[in-house]
């Protein structure tokens, strides 16, 4: 080889083997993979004519990189499909977090994920893909006439799911927060997903109780997350996802019926009681608990 000469690429193999082998990402888009080229592709000494589909060939064929498609669900056939880029085993954890930049995990899947009941998880798989900012609520305009009238129908569900192998991933368009209480929780060692915090995941599944099994399952997550969390910073969080309707009111409900001390729940019920508010939409038999203003399912 004449002396200056980039090595082949199968020279620089065991390089970018090891690079690979110690990288905390498991989950690779075809963008990623270019990126990752580019940014090494001087330190493993390969010309600059080394093609990205030779570096992805490579990878197949001398590592465990493996190509997955992640499909549309049959209601929207027509729906963009995703090819992805999986490293020796991945959780379908993982895969659906890699769907968009940005999303994570959530609802249901968080609570499974940090432990919180003993639920075991259906098949889909809750992502937030979250929506574009949007005005803040004018605190101004909620009317008890308008809260009842929005809560008298059962919750909205998502419907858009994406598949892959056994796993279902339901996609939810959830609030503008900039991923505000979303942190890396390890799978294993070498595997870790972003999903949403305790305090942030016990909120979540208080306005949308059905992505998490139900008000049943998450009162359950209250009371496995009561030595777990921080009061401060689920008040924080709560402020921070500036909510128009009530939910203190539910959550200080979840909270004393989960068995916190009542200097805990209390600093919710601080926030004011100014509405009659509800534990879910869509209640029918139900009864009513005064302290909190609120409606709840029958003998909860």
């Amino acid at each position: 080889m004449p002396r200056g000469r980039p090595p082949k690429i199968q020279n620089a193999t065991p390089a970018i083997l090891e690079w690979f082998a110690v990288a905390p990402e498991r989950v690779y888009t075809t963008q990623r993979l270019a990126e990752i080229l580019a940014a090494n592709r001087q330190e493993w000494q390969l010309a600059a004519t080394t093609k990205l589909d030779s570096f992805i060939n490579l990878l197949k064929t001398k590592g465990p990189l493996r190509e997955i498609e992640i499909k549309p669900g049959e209601k929207y056939p027509n729906a963009r499909r995703f090819i992805r880029y999986t490293w020796g085993e991945v959780s379908p954890y993982s895969v659906g977090a890699s769907i968009r930049k940005g999303a994570y995990l959530s609802h249901g899947t968080a609570v499974f994920l940090h432990g919180l009941n003993d639920q075991i998880p259906r098949r889909s798989i809750y992502v937030n893909l979250e929506q574009s900012a949007k005005p803040e609520p004018d605190p101004n305009s909620l009317t008890q006439a308008s809260l009842t009238r929005a809560f008298q129908n059962k919750q909205r569900e998502s419907s858009f799911v994406y598949q892959w192998a056994e796993s279902e991933f339901r996609i939810l368009n959830g609030k503008n927060t900039g991923g505000f209480g979303v942190i890396s929780l390890p799978l294993s060692p070498a595997e870790s997903v972003p999903v949403t915090r305790i305090e942030r995941t016990l909120i979540d599944c208080t306005v949308r109780p059905t992505y998490a099994g139900g008000v049943y399952q998450v009162l359950e997550a209250y009371r496995g997350a009561r030595d777990r969390i921080s009061i401060a910073l689920l008040l924080a969080t709560l402020k921070r996802l500036n909510y128009l309707y009530p939910y203190h009111q539910a959550i200080g409900f979840y909270m004393q019926r989960a068995g916190f001390a009542p200097q805990q729940y209390e600093r919710f019920k601080a926030l004011g009681l100014h509405f009659d508010f509800y534990l879910a939409h869509g209640l029918t038999d139900c009864d009513y608990d005064p302290d909190w203003r609120l409606f709840h399912p029958k003998g909860f």
